[in-house]
C-alpha cells in the first residue's frame, strides 16, 4: 500500500509563497503522473499541476507563471512551489500518484491533504 504524506500547508498573506511537499513510501518512478488538486469549499476539486513519470508538466491556467511542480527522485518526493499568492488559491491541496499521465481516477493513490489559506 503506497502513503503519501502532504506538509508545508498554512496561512500566507496575498503575495507570498509557501512549499508544499508530497512524500511517497515507494519509488515515485512507479506511477505514471504525480500531482497536486485542490479543493475549496463548495466547489468542486481541480487540477493545480502534475508531473508524468517522463517529467512532462501540466498547469491549470489559474496557476501558470506562479506555481511550479518539481520532483525528487532520490527522495520520492513531488513538490509544489507556489508564488504570488491569491485569496483564491485557498483550499485543501491534495498530492496524487496516478497509474495513468492524463486526469487523475479516484482509484489512484491520494494524501489526506494539506490546507493552504491565502488572507491578510
Amino acid at each position: 500500500q503506497v502513503q503519501l504524506v502532504e506538509s508545508g500547508g498554512g496561512l500566507v498573506q496575498p503575495g507570498g509563497s509557501l512549499r508544499l511537499s508530497c512524500a511517497a513510501s515507494g519509488s515515485i518512478f512507479s506511477f505514471a503522473a504525480m500531482g497536486w488538486y485542490r479543493q475549496a469549499p463548495g466547489k468542486q476539486r481541480e487540477l493545480v499541476a502534475r508531473i508524468t513519470n517522463g517529467g512532462s508538466t501540466t498547469y491549470a491556467d489559474s496557476v501558470k507563471g506562479r506555481f511550479t511542480i518539481s520532483r525528487d527522485t532520490g527522495k520520492n518526493t513531488v513538490y509544489l512551489e507556489m508564488n504570488s499568492l491569491k485569496p483564491e488559491d485557498t483550499a485543501v491541496y491534495y498530492c496524487y500518484a496516478g497509474s495513468r499521465v492524463s486526469s487523475a481516477l479516484p482509484s489512484d493513490y491520494w494524501g489526506r491533504g494539506t490546507q493552504v489559506t491565502v488572507s491578510s
